[in-house]
């Protein structure tokens, strides 16, 4: 009843104001913050009263990649003994460790994944979300962790964004019914004896708020606009999730309107707290402080004062932990603020029963058989069946029919590592072997079981060449995995004419061959050219394990009947062409097939051949040059980035990085704003770079030891600190030089011609086969200078010494 509600919330407020007004200042500041099991030791846990602790997506308990469910369950012990050891005279106030079980118990090899949230919004049904939240929350249990980060509440407006995959829809109405389902399947109900204990976890709403609506779907990027509109839009889920009860919300990294999340005190406390009634405790992500303007990763009283009650800082704890005791000493954070998060954060661990939990080994919810069960499996069986989205089925092919000779190939046929996507098993979802999976099967396994079932067999190829020739292909091709940041594009093209996954189709066509295509993907892509090339054509998402739930639904019975009709419609509109501009709120320009769009076995399954014109420049004959005339030549783009975020578009002349540290402008040099000045404020680390996300092979150009980079320019203002000319070939790859004598052999204020040998790039580990980022420079120092042109080129000169 009210009554008992009421009485309950009193007594959980009585026990942290009685809690804290023991704690030492120490202690309180321990608890705002939380550590990775990568950075930590659950000794300096207990030392330093750490609130809780996190496994990021590349950790796992003793630093592999993966580690066996027994020593996960043995860390959390760990980690629970030291935090409660009261033997130092200090409270013993137990942490609580989060994970980002996203879809499912993803970090483990033998956990149950489900389909990423894009598949699920294609699924449409509420009762499944809520079965999957429970299933997971399950499993997270088994191993003795109490919290998981999720569910994403996003509302994808831009399929760029590489967290497109994260959002269920881009319509809020999904979002919002999805949101408070999964909140109860985590959670339980609010009125439930076993609410946040027992079989269920504290659930996360994310990230609060606007990250699905960033400008040109840059992942961290801003949200412009008005603020109540963008709110309607994109703060739809975090209602229903706050009435379902949801403990804890996670701060975004976006911004809106250029205003830093983790540094608004008008979203997180004024409207989270004061307008939408959210009573839990706000996490920040990832170091998501340190990209508040004015704040490093070690040093953030903003975000407490904002609204951020428990700091998301995992190699950098200590430090964020030596600061916010001296600023707490000093007067500079607010004791009020301070004791505001941490009776925050009690509240939530007593509403969730840690203070009487126990050792986290001997609760009955920790059960190791209870991961990756047949039970589980089945539930993530049927979510892959009812996710799958048929576009076309000419001649009625599918579902196949018994007896047959089916083909299977392509890259995600056999393929775990691509059926399951980004946040499987380490942050990226890739370098994951079919070996490291215990639990599933990949989509060929159960393909081969469902034809041979009806009487037919399976050839699998990773080519168009069968050992026998088969009466259909079934192609399953689509997306390797990614996760934010890695994952965002500037086009939605998914290849160009000389792909080779068309190239496949095409030859199988040839070859006489009927063709289904299985397209594995995080959203939706411009495949019109695969379309056309295909007679089926099914969108299977990224399903997860349980590969076998698309055979149910393509691979008919003994007696030619559907086992499974299609059922999944589009929670995303699909595109006419590669050009990636929005196509939300009903357009009818640049739609193919529109939001609620999907076939069933009992429609026309023809579609008209589609126009192959991408509108995006593919396949570009690459001459050499990178900046011209004042601005990025195609087919590169201009960005400048800061701590706020490093990929921040600057398509026009007058720009600036999101944090305002590096801006530019147009200047004439021999013609009208042919040239674009630079100019770093020196309040922090910026750059200006000339990117593609699609890699170029420089080798085009000839041999390295023949070119140099030419760079036309002018130095305005001697930068006071030094300066990094770089070049880049992915995450992890690229060389950097130190510019700086450079600079100073250059008369300030006239115009210069610099040659710089490409080979001293390469010599410092650059890989010219794939060039993302053929222009860098970047410095922490006051400055200024002025680029009209860049190129690579062949030069004589090529064979100098290189900058020192």
């Amino acid at each position: 009843s009210k009554t008992e509600a009421q009485a309950e919330a009193q007594l959980v407020d009585t026990f942290a104001a009685e809690l804290l007004a023991k704690m030492t200042l120490q202690e309180k500041i321990g608890q705002v913050i939380q550590a990775d099991i990568s950075a930590i030791t659950p000794e300096q846990a207990k030392t330093f009263n750490i609130g809780s602790v996190l496994n990021g997506g590349n950790s796992a308990p003793g630093g592999g990649k993966t580690a066996k469910p027994q020593a996960w369950v043995d860390l959390a012990d760990a980690f629970w003994a030291a935090s409660t050891d009261t033997a130092d005279g200090g409270l013993g106030i137990p942490l609580i460790w989060g994970t980002d079980a996203v879809h499912g118990h993803n970090n483990l090899q033998n956990a149950t994944i489900f389909p990423h949230n894009i598949g699920l919004g294609a699924a449409n049904d509420v009762e499944l979300i809520q079965e999957i939240g429970a299933v997971t929350a399950k499993e997270i249990r088994a191993t003795g962790i109490d919290w998981t980060f999720a569910p994403t509440l996003a509302v994808a407006r831009d399929d760029r964004w590489g967290r497109a995959y994260e959002s269920y829809s881009e319509k809020p109405g999904i979002v919002a019914k999805y949101a408070e389902a999964m909140v109860k399947g985590l959670q339980g109900e609010k009125t439930d004896e076993d609410f946040l204990t027992g079989e269920h976890v504290v659930a996360t709403a994310k990230h609060f708020v606007g990250d699905g609506g960033t400008q040109y779907g840059i992942d961290k990027g801003d949200a412009l606009g008005d603020v109540k509109a963008l709110l309607k839009m994109h703060a739809a889920g975090y209602q229903p999730a706050i009435d379902a009860g949801v403990q804890t919300v996670m701060a975004s990294f976006s911004s809106i309107n250029g205003k830093k999340m983790h540094g608004s005190k008008t979203l997180l406390t004024d409207v989270l707290r004061g307008e939408m009634g959210f009573d839990g405790f706000v996490v920040g992500d990832w170091n998501g402080h340190a990209e508040v303007p004015g704040c490093t990763a070690t040093d953030c009283p903003q975000s407490l004062e904002a609204g951020v009650d428990m700091y998301m800082a995992p190699d950098s704890w200590r430090g964020l932990y030596d600061s916010l005791l001296a600023q707490a000493q000093s007067g500079e954070l607010s004791m009020e603020a301070l004791d505001q998060a941490v009776t925050r954060i009690l509240r939530v661990k007593q509403r969730a029963g840690l203070f009487d939990a126990g050792i986290p080994s001997t609760r009955q919810s920790t059960v190791l058989a209870n991961l990756g069960t047949e039970a589980n499996a089945d539930v993530a069986r049927r979510a892959v069946r009812q996710s799958l989205v048929l576009l076309k089925n000419s001649d009625q092919l599918l579902p196949l029919a018994p007896g047959k000779t089916i083909g299977v190939t392509g890259s995600g046929a056999d393929s775990m590592q691509q059926q399951t996507g980004g946040w499987t098993l380490n942050w990226q979802g890739d370098g994951n072997p079919n070996s490291e999976f215990e639990t599933g099967e990949t989509i060929y396994a159960g393909l081969k079981e469902a034809v041979e079932a009806a009487g037919g067999t399976t050839v699998l190829s990773t080519s168009d060449a069968f050992s026998v020739t088969p009466d259909v292909a079934l192609v399953v091709f689509g997306e390797q995995p990614y996760a934010e940041y890695r994952g965002d594009r500037s086009d939605l093209v998914y290849e160009f004419e000389t792909g080779k996954n068309l190239a496949l189709i095409k030859s199988l066509k040839a070859k006489g061959i009927p063709v289904v295509s299985v397209f594995l993907t995080g959203r939706p892509l411009w495949v019109n050219p695969h379309l056309n090339a295909s007679d089926a054509f099914v969108v299977a998402w990224l399903p997860g394990t349980e590969g076998a739930g698309v055979a149910d639904v393509l691979v008919a019975d003994k007696d030619g009947k559907a086992r499974h009709d299609f059922t999944g419609r589009l929670s995303f509109s699909w595109p006419a062409d590669g050009t990636a501009n929005p196509i939300n709120d009903d357009q009818t320009d640049g739609v193919l097939f529109a939001y609620g769009h999907g076939l069933s076995y009992g429609d026309a399954g023809t579609v008209e051949t589609l126009p192959e014109e991408s509108g995006v420049i593919g396949g570009v004959n690459f001459t050499g040059d990178i900046f011209k005339r004042g601005d990025a030549a195609m087919p590169f783009a201009f960005y400048l980035g800061d701590s706020s975020n490093s990929n921040t578009p600057a398509l026009a002349l007058v720009s600036a990085s999101l944090g305002g540290v590096v801006s530019t402008r147009g200047v004439d040099y021999k013609a009208q704003e042919d040239a674009r000045q630079i100019t770093w404020a020196g309040t922090g680390d910026a750059r200006a770079a000339v990117r593609t996300l699609r890699p170029m092979n420089l080798t085009t150009l000839g041999d390295a030891d023949a070119l140099s980079m030419k760079i036309e320019w002018r130095i305005d203002s001697m930068p006071k600190a030094p300066v990094e000319l770089s070049m880049g070939c992915g995450d992890g790859c690229g060389s950097a030089l130190d510019d700086s004598n450079v600079l100073n052999s250059i008369q300030v204020g006239e115009w210069t011609q610099t040659s710089i040998p490409l080979s001293c790039f390469v010599g410092k580990g650059l890989d010219l086969s794939r060039v993302d980022t053929p222009l860098s420079i970047s410095t922490s120092g006051a400055g200024s200078m002025t680029l009209h042109s860049v190129a690579i080129e062949k030069s004589e000169r090529a064979n100098q010494a290189c900058p020192t």
